[in-house]
């Protein structure tokens, strides 16, 4: 059974930083990883992904230059630093992982990912 379990949300003054983390377990294959947000009243967007070998990464325009993802596949981790917060970033986060057959595949689309976690709240006070 694959499970991703995502930590790291809280309640964070704007400039600050948070560092969220997504454990994947049970899948078996070469997977991407991604991380999305949901936004009250908003559709869920795409953050950041990260391929399987980590040598393709891709950012959302609204967090270039401020989060970071990484991944440690000897751990099935994935984490997204994030770092100069603003009250926009306040949302619901989400990881996912995506089968993919090439090392550095990574796509952005949300109905690319296989699989999702159930989502860490992430608020921004100004």
């Amino acid at each position: 059974q694959v499970q991703l379990v995502e930590s790291g949300g809280g309640l964070v003054q704007a400039g600050g930083s948070l560092r969220l983390s997504c454990a994947a377990s049970g899948i078996n294959t070469r997977y991407a990883m991604g991380w999305f947000r949901q936004a009250p009243g908003k559709e869920r967007e795409f953050v950041a992904g990260v391929s399987w070998s980590g040598s393709s990464i891709a950012y959302a325009d609204s967090v270039k230059g401020r989060f970071i993802i990484s991944r440690d596949n000897t751990k099935g981790t994935v984490y997204l630093q994030m770092n100069s917060l603003k009250p926009e970033d306040t949302a619901v986060y989400y990881c996912a992982a995506d089968h993919v057959w090439g090392d550095a595949l990574l796509q952005t689309t949300e109905s690319d990912y296989d699989y999702w976690g159930q989502g860490t709240q992430v608020t921004v006070s100004s």
